[in-house]
Order: C-alpha cells, then sequence, then structure tokens
C-alpha cells in the first residue's frame, strides 16, 4: 500500500519533469537574440523538415502567426494530404519563454502541453528562418515564398549540421499551385 502511495505521488512530479525537457534548446544550437515579434508575424512557407508524424504526408505546408490580445501569438499550420486529397490544419497558441527580444517560445496545439519553437537562424529581412524543437530530431527551415534560392538553402543546411541537426534526415516539401481550395 505504502509503494502504491509513492507511486502516485511521485507520478506528477516525473510527469512534470518529462514535460519541462519539451521546451529546452538542441546542444549546439543558439536562438537568435535581436527577435522582433512584428516583423515575424504573417504567413511562411515551410520549405524543408525532419520527418514527424504530426506532419506526415503533407505538402504545400504554410504557417501564420498572428498576435493575440493577450500578447501571445495564435499559430495556424495547414498541410495537403494528397493521399487524402484534403487540406489538414491544426490551430495553436504560442508564447515567449523568457524575453520578447529572443526567438524563443513555447507551443501548445493541445491544452496544457507546450513544447520549444526555437528561431536558430533568421535573415535581417525576415524573409527565411530555421526552426528547431527541443531536440535535435524537429527541424524546420521556413522562408516567405514557396521556393528557397539554392544557394541559401545550402547555407542554412550548413549552418544547421555545425549546431549538430543531421541534414540526411531534410525532407524538401512540395509546394504546387494546382490544389483544391483550402476549406
Amino acid at each position: 500500500m505504502k509503494d502504491l502511495a509513492l507511486r502516485w505521488i511521485s507520478f506528477p512530479f516525473i510527469a512534470m519533469l518529462s514535460l519541462l525537457g519539451c521546451t529546452g534548446v538542441p546542444k549546439g544550437a543558439v536562438v537568435v537574440d535581436d527577435f522582433e515579434l512584428e516583423s515575424y508575424l504573417g504567413t511562411w512557407y515551410e520549405i524543408a523538415r525532419f520527418d514527424h508524424s504530426f506532419e506526415r504526408g503533407l505538402d504545400n505546408v504554410r504557417a501564420r502567426y498572428e498576435l493575440r490580445e493577450d500578447g501571445g501569438i495564435d499559430v495556424v499550420n495547414r498541410g495537403y494530404k494528397r493521399d487524402e486529397g484534403r487540406w489538414k490544419e491544426a490551430r495553436g497558441k504560442a508564447y515567449f519563454h523568457g524575453k520578447s527580444h529572443v526567438g524563443r517560445l513555447k507551443v501548445s496545439f493541445f491544452g496544457p502541453f507546450y513544447s520549444s519553437y526555437n528561431i536558430i537562424a533568421l535573415d535581417e529581412h525576415y524573409q527565411y528562418a530555421m526552426i528547431a524543437g527541443p531536440s535535435h530530431k524537429y527541424f524546420w527551415i521556413l522562408a516567405r515564398e514557396p521556393q528557397l534560392p539554392k544557394e541559401t538553402l545550402q547555407q542554412l543546411q550548413e549552418q544547421a549540421i555545425l549546431m549538430g541537426f543531421n541534414m540526411d534526415q531534410l525532407i524538401m516539401v512540395r509546394h504546387d499551385d494546382d490544389l483544391p481550395k483550402q476549406e
């Protein structure tokens, strides 16, 4: 009985510790520290990403960021699931994880559970960015247009390698003009 009580007391503590790990910065990665939210808001196209279950099979992926009344950010991610012939959408919210001039946010798409959204590279005109999750398993390259110049993409990949990301896992995201309109 004592053993069972100890397990029930320990479970919330262990769960809390595991969630804390979801809002970290990958070893070797550095978040931008001259971030301006107003310049970042708007639509971004997903140029490349690492594969993960919540975006598997999606192409034509875009993210839209809008300011919330509470100072946070509304996040709307949309992608086309070609094998199902339909658009999929995920809505979430994000908040700064510390100072607002540092590109480190926490984002949630379901309830009270947050994960890291670390902006680890951003050009001065806010035309392209690299994003990392809490570990080297989560990585995205975003841009304001559906395509990036080859040289820019290569430079970003080289920069990511120096931060410990394995570019062999990189998936290029397809963008088409001939898709059904989003619902």
